[in-house]
């Protein structure tokens, strides 16, 4: 879902002299993760926690996918450790769910 929510990320497990907290925002949210917007360096696997600004929720993720930047940030894929639906705070479709196109209406002329 294409939703751009305030959150909060930083280090998790890091050496002092490579952690970082920053402040960014969502480009994309799922039941399992996001995708992120973020100028910070990370790496694959790397370890994060992220909050909801708006609830001060907390989520341990680890970084799954990374995009190359634009605009100085990268777009990075985060996936939660446990399984979080809630941690947005917004409900989601069931995974079943399928748009269906809608019938074209006829005309009956006679």
């Amino acid at each position: 879902m294409i939703l751009s929510l305030g959150i909060t990320v930083r280090t998790e497990d890091t050496p002092k002299d490579r952690s970082f907290e920053e402040e960014t925002h969502t480009l994309i949210v799922n039941a399992h993760g996001a995708l992120i917007s973020l100028a910070a360096k990370v790496s694959k696997g790397q370890k994060l926690r992220m909050t909801n600004r708006a609830t001060k929720a907390e989520q341990l993720c680890r970084v799954a996918t990374m995009y190359p930047p634009s605009g100085g940030k990268a777009q990075i894929g985060v996936e939660f450790l446990t399984p979080s639906p809630d941690f947005w705070r917004i409900s989601f479709p069931p995974e079943d769910w399928a748009f269906n196109e809608p019938t074209p209406a006829t005309s009956d002329n006679s």
